[in-house]
Protein backbone atom coordinates (compact mmCIF):
# COMPACT_ATOMS: atom_id res chain seq x y z
CA UNK A 1 0.00 0.00 0.00
CA UNK A 2 1.02 3.48 -0.67
CA UNK A 3 2.27 5.34 2.58
CA UNK A 4 -0.09 8.35 3.27
CA UNK A 5 1.33 11.63 3.16
CA UNK A 6 1.73 12.99 6.63
CA UNK A 7 1.64 16.45 7.99
CA UNK A 8 2.96 17.21 11.55
CA UNK A 9 2.93 20.60 12.62
CA UNK A 10 4.98 21.97 15.99
CA UNK A 11 3.45 24.48 17.71
CA UNK A 12 6.28 25.49 20.13
CA UNK A 13 6.50 27.42 23.16
CA UNK A 14 3.93 29.48 21.23
CA UNK A 15 -0.58 30.05 21.74
CA UNK A 16 -2.60 31.41 24.22
CA UNK A 17 -6.60 30.38 23.67
CA UNK A 18 -7.10 33.28 21.14
CA UNK A 19 -4.17 32.66 19.06
CA UNK A 20 -5.48 28.50 19.22
CA UNK A 21 -8.81 29.98 18.30
CA UNK A 22 -7.67 31.40 15.33
CA UNK A 23 -5.62 28.68 14.04
CA UNK A 24 -8.72 26.09 14.54
CA UNK A 25 -10.15 28.73 12.38
CA UNK A 26 -8.32 28.57 9.40
CA UNK A 27 -8.08 24.86 9.76
CA UNK A 28 -11.77 24.52 10.28
CA UNK A 29 -12.05 26.86 6.54
CA UNK A 30 -9.15 24.57 5.28
CA UNK A 31 -9.95 23.07 3.15
CA UNK A 32 -7.82 20.18 3.93
CA UNK A 33 -6.91 17.36 1.52
CA UNK A 34 -8.94 14.31 3.54
CA UNK A 35 -6.05 12.18 1.36
CA UNK A 36 -3.72 13.86 4.51
CA UNK A 37 -2.71 12.76 8.56
CA UNK A 38 -2.67 15.70 9.83
CA UNK A 39 -1.08 16.41 13.57
CA UNK A 40 -0.15 19.53 15.54
CA UNK A 41 2.08 19.56 18.49
CA UNK A 42 0.52 21.75 20.88
CA UNK A 43 2.03 23.10 25.06
CA UNK A 44 0.96 20.44 27.53
CA UNK A 45 -1.52 23.16 29.16
CA UNK A 46 -3.41 23.40 26.01
CA UNK A 47 -3.67 20.02 24.75
CA UNK A 48 -7.43 19.41 26.27
CA UNK A 49 -8.23 22.79 24.89
CA UNK A 50 -6.60 22.17 21.35
CA UNK A 51 -7.97 18.95 21.50
CA UNK A 52 -11.82 20.46 21.86
CA UNK A 53 -11.15 23.51 19.31
CA UNK A 54 -9.70 21.19 16.58
CA UNK A 55 -11.67 20.17 13.21
CA UNK A 56 -12.45 16.76 12.64
CA UNK A 57 -9.42 14.72 10.95
CA UNK A 58 -6.83 17.00 13.28
CA UNK A 59 -5.12 15.19 16.19
CA UNK A 60 -3.06 17.29 18.62
CA UNK A 61 0.21 15.78 19.90
CA UNK A 62 2.33 16.17 22.43
CA UNK A 63 5.89 18.04 22.18
CA UNK A 64 7.20 15.41 24.82
CA UNK A 65 6.65 12.88 27.30
CA UNK A 66 9.29 11.16 29.85
CA UNK A 67 10.39 7.37 30.51
CA UNK A 68 8.56 6.79 33.78
CA UNK A 69 4.65 6.01 34.15
CA UNK A 70 4.67 7.76 37.28
CA UNK A 71 6.75 9.23 40.02
CA UNK A 72 8.78 12.17 41.38
CA UNK A 73 9.98 14.00 38.21
CA UNK A 74 8.69 17.26 38.65
CA UNK A 75 7.70 19.15 35.90
CA UNK A 76 7.77 16.19 33.76
CA UNK A 77 4.42 14.09 31.97
CA UNK A 78 3.98 10.73 31.10
CA UNK A 79 2.41 8.45 28.34
CA UNK A 80 0.03 7.41 30.61
CA UNK A 81 -1.15 10.95 31.77
CA UNK A 82 -1.29 12.08 27.85
CA UNK A 83 -3.70 8.94 27.23
CA UNK A 84 -5.93 9.51 30.14
CA UNK A 85 -6.62 12.59 28.17
CA UNK A 86 -7.41 10.86 24.74
CA UNK A 87 -3.46 12.32 23.07
CA UNK A 88 -2.68 9.81 20.83
CA UNK A 89 0.21 11.56 19.11
CA UNK A 90 3.70 13.06 21.12
CA UNK A 91 6.36 13.88 19.43
CA UNK A 92 10.35 12.63 20.61
CA UNK A 93 14.06 13.89 19.82
CA UNK A 94 13.45 16.91 18.28
CA UNK A 95 16.38 18.48 18.25
CA UNK A 96 15.95 21.64 20.65
CA UNK A 97 15.46 18.60 23.41
CA UNK A 98 18.34 17.43 21.83
CA UNK A 99 20.47 20.69 21.97
CA UNK A 100 18.84 23.19 24.64
CA UNK A 101 17.85 20.91 27.09
CA UNK A 102 20.61 18.22 26.25
CA UNK A 103 18.98 14.90 25.80
CA UNK A 104 20.87 12.19 24.60
CA UNK A 105 20.14 9.26 22.34
CA UNK A 106 19.96 6.96 25.05
CA UNK A 107 16.90 8.92 26.74
CA UNK A 108 15.25 10.00 23.87
CA UNK A 109 15.50 5.79 23.19
CA UNK A 110 13.89 5.09 26.62
CA UNK A 111 11.25 7.95 25.87
CA UNK A 112 10.44 6.35 22.69
CA UNK A 113 10.80 2.82 23.80
CA UNK A 114 8.02 3.49 26.92
CA UNK A 115 5.75 5.78 24.94
CA UNK A 116 4.98 3.39 22.35
CA UNK A 117 4.40 0.20 24.44
CA UNK A 118 1.99 2.69 26.30
CA UNK A 119 -0.02 3.01 23.29
CA UNK A 120 1.02 6.14 21.83
CA UNK A 121 2.28 6.94 17.99
CA UNK A 122 5.40 8.52 18.32
CA UNK A 123 7.18 11.51 15.57
CA UNK A 124 10.44 10.29 15.81
CA UNK A 125 13.12 13.28 14.91
CA UNK A 126 16.52 12.84 13.69
CA UNK A 127 19.23 15.49 11.93
CA UNK A 128 22.47 16.76 12.29
CA UNK A 129 23.99 20.17 13.00
CA UNK A 130 25.82 22.29 10.48
CA UNK A 131 29.41 21.41 11.29
CA UNK A 132 28.67 17.74 10.77
CA UNK A 133 26.92 18.48 7.58
CA UNK A 134 29.54 20.01 6.33
CA UNK A 135 32.42 17.18 8.15
CA UNK A 136 30.21 14.98 5.53
CA UNK A 137 28.85 13.41 8.60
CA UNK A 138 24.91 13.41 8.02
CA UNK A 139 24.39 10.02 7.58
CA UNK A 140 26.54 8.56 10.38
CA UNK A 141 24.76 11.48 12.87
CA UNK A 142 21.39 10.42 11.53
CA UNK A 143 21.51 6.53 11.58
CA UNK A 144 23.03 6.86 15.38
CA UNK A 145 20.29 8.66 16.50
CA UNK A 146 17.65 6.13 14.93
CA UNK A 147 19.58 2.84 15.76
CA UNK A 148 19.48 4.30 19.39
CA UNK A 149 16.00 3.97 19.28
CA UNK A 150 15.63 0.92 17.19
CA UNK A 151 16.88 -1.35 20.17
CA UNK A 152 13.81 -0.08 22.34
CA UNK A 153 11.27 -0.48 19.52
CA UNK A 154 9.61 -3.54 19.28
CA UNK A 155 7.15 -2.52 16.91
CA UNK A 156 7.42 0.02 14.20
CA UNK A 157 3.53 0.42 13.18
CA UNK A 158 2.52 3.64 15.07
CA UNK A 159 6.25 5.41 14.58
CA UNK A 160 6.69 8.35 12.16
CA UNK A 161 10.31 9.67 11.27
CA UNK A 162 11.17 12.99 11.12
CA UNK A 163 14.44 14.05 9.32
CA UNK A 164 15.14 17.87 10.61
CA UNK A 165 18.25 19.15 9.76
CA UNK A 166 19.15 21.44 12.52
CA UNK A 167 20.58 24.07 10.38
CA UNK A 168 17.49 24.37 9.00
CA UNK A 169 15.43 24.85 11.37
CA UNK A 170 14.34 28.20 12.13
CA UNK A 171 17.11 29.74 10.28
CA UNK A 172 15.00 30.63 6.61
CA UNK A 173 17.49 27.95 5.41
CA UNK A 174 16.07 24.51 3.45
CA UNK A 175 17.33 21.29 2.68
CA UNK A 176 16.69 21.33 -0.50
CA UNK A 177 14.37 18.82 -1.96
CA UNK A 178 17.24 16.41 -3.62
CA UNK A 179 19.38 17.15 0.21
CA UNK A 180 16.16 15.80 1.82
CA UNK A 181 15.45 12.82 -1.03
CA UNK A 182 19.26 11.52 -0.20
CA UNK A 183 19.02 11.58 3.56
CA UNK A 184 15.65 10.04 3.30
CA UNK A 185 16.56 7.57 0.82
CA UNK A 186 19.45 6.79 3.33
CA UNK A 187 17.61 6.21 6.11
CA UNK A 188 14.87 3.89 4.16
CA UNK A 189 18.10 2.03 3.18
CA UNK A 190 19.00 1.73 6.67
CA UNK A 191 15.33 0.46 7.90
CA UNK A 192 15.27 -1.78 5.17
CA UNK A 193 18.84 -3.44 6.15
CA UNK A 194 18.48 -3.03 10.17
CA UNK A 195 14.76 -3.40 11.00
CA UNK A 196 13.52 -5.23 8.08
CA UNK A 197 12.08 -4.84 4.15
CA UNK A 198 8.23 -4.39 5.47
CA UNK A 199 9.34 -1.60 7.55
CA UNK A 200 11.12 0.34 5.61
CA UNK A 201 8.56 0.07 2.65
CA UNK A 202 5.47 1.11 5.23
CA UNK A 203 7.25 3.72 7.54
CA UNK A 204 6.60 7.65 6.69
CA UNK A 205 9.82 10.12 6.77
CA UNK A 206 9.36 13.27 6.79
CA UNK A 207 11.32 16.42 6.50
CA UNK A 208 11.33 19.44 8.81
CA UNK A 209 13.35 22.51 8.74
CA UNK A 210 11.82 25.93 7.18
CA UNK A 211 8.81 24.11 5.76
CA UNK A 212 7.21 26.80 4.00
CA UNK A 213 4.12 27.44 1.23
CA UNK A 214 6.97 28.17 -0.75
CA UNK A 215 9.30 24.78 -0.90
CA UNK A 216 6.50 22.09 0.07
CA UNK A 217 5.06 21.08 -3.56
CA UNK A 218 8.94 20.60 -4.40
CA UNK A 219 9.57 18.34 -1.22
CA UNK A 220 6.48 16.69 -1.70
CA UNK A 221 7.47 14.99 -5.13
CA UNK A 222 10.34 13.18 -3.93
CA UNK A 223 9.58 9.54 -3.66
CA UNK A 224 11.03 8.73 -0.29
CA UNK A 225 9.71 12.61 1.06
CA UNK A 226 6.15 11.33 3.03
CA UNK A 227 5.45 14.45 4.22
CA UNK A 228 6.75 17.21 6.39
CA UNK A 229 7.25 18.55 10.26
CA UNK A 230 6.62 22.49 10.08
CA UNK A 231 7.60 24.94 12.62
CA UNK A 232 6.67 28.62 12.42
CA UNK A 233 4.83 28.04 9.50
CA UNK A 234 1.86 25.77 11.30
CA UNK A 235 1.09 29.14 13.44
CA UNK A 236 -0.01 30.66 10.55
CA UNK A 237 -3.05 30.54 7.31
CA UNK A 238 0.08 29.02 5.40
CA UNK A 239 -0.18 25.79 6.98
CA UNK A 240 -3.30 24.65 4.80
CA UNK A 241 -1.26 25.07 1.89
CA UNK A 242 1.25 22.62 3.14
CA UNK A 243 -1.28 19.97 4.02
CA UNK A 244 -2.16 20.22 0.71
CA UNK A 245 0.88 20.44 -1.04
CA UNK A 246 0.16 17.31 -3.21
CA UNK A 247 -3.04 18.41 -4.44
CA UNK A 248 -3.23 19.01 -7.99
Amino acid sequence: MPRKFFVGGNWKMNGDKKSIDEICGFLKHGPLDKNVEVVVGVPYIYLDYAKSKLPAGVLPAAQNCYKEPKGAFTGEISPAMLKDIGIQWVILGHSERRSVFGEKDELIAEKCGHALENGLKVILCCGEKLEEREAHKTEEVVIRQLSACAKKIKDWKNVVIAYEPVWAIGTGKTATPDQAQEVHAQIRKWLKEKINPAVSDSTRILYGGSVSADNCKELAKKSDVDGSLVGGASLKPDFVKIVNATMK
